[in-house]
């Protein structure tokens, strides 16, 4: 069985970032609930305003730490593209609910409902591989989280094209069609930026096979 190992092994890194994987998943979490319930609006998007800051600490922690750490546990660049990566799903998920609270949309449809519940399933797995860079464990299962992330990716990106198929061709108040455009445009993107997660873990695990 190969394995990777990261040295030297620098425990606050690892940390912070599977501290940004739980962060990411209860913003998924919220987003799902908000648009299969359409109840508590308010409350819910306020929620994960909180949950967004607290992914925005937890950056600045990360981003100090390595500017401040003369040695790392992979390399420095690495370490910024992920933890950058990370805070972008978590503000693109905030964006998407934040816009569908300010553009006062109607209850989300069914294609909402399915981006929301990808971007669960694949922050999931997110969450789930970033502790393989902590356990040094095999190389093998890394890379089998990165192709489910680029599975899932890949569905999502499918929705979506759905999504704006049906929203031009079903929706004729124009309105809607902007906000809605928007609205999946940021669920989407949310999924490309965990594939750009995906990129970074399988290029450090391969890094330091």
């Amino acid at each position: 069985m190969v394995k990777f190992n990261l040295m030297p092994r620098d425990n606050k890194f690892f940390i912070l970032f599977e501290q940004m994987g739980n962060t990411m998943v209860m913003a998924a979490e919220e987003l799902k609930k908000l648009v299969n319930t359409w109840e508590a609006i308010d409350e819910t998007v306020a929620k994960i305003n909180e949950i967004e800051h607290e992914g925005d600490t937890t950056t600045h922690q990360i981003m100090y730490q390595l500017n401040r750490s003369f040695i790392t546990p992979f390399d420095r660049e690495d370490i910024g593209l992920l933890a950058h990566a990370l805070d972008d799903v978590i503000d693109l998920i905030h964006a998407a609910a934040d816009t569908m609270l300010l553009y006062k949309v109607k209850t989300p449809g069914q294609r909402a409902k399915e981006l929301a519940e990808i971007i669960l399933e694949i922050t999931i797995v997110v969450q789930k591989s970033i502790p393989q860079l902590r356990q040094r464990g095999d190389i093998q299962q890394m890379l089998n989280f990165c192709i489910e992330i680029n599975r899932l990716e890949n569905v999502a990106d499918k929705i979506y094209r759905s999504a704006l198929i049906e929203l031009f061709d079903n929706t004729t108040d124009i309105a809607d069609i902007i906000k809605w455009r928007e609205i999946y445009q940021y669920m989407e993107s949310a999924t490309d930026k965990c594939e750009d997660v995906a990129n970074v873990l399988e290029g450090v695990a391969l890094k330091h096979t």
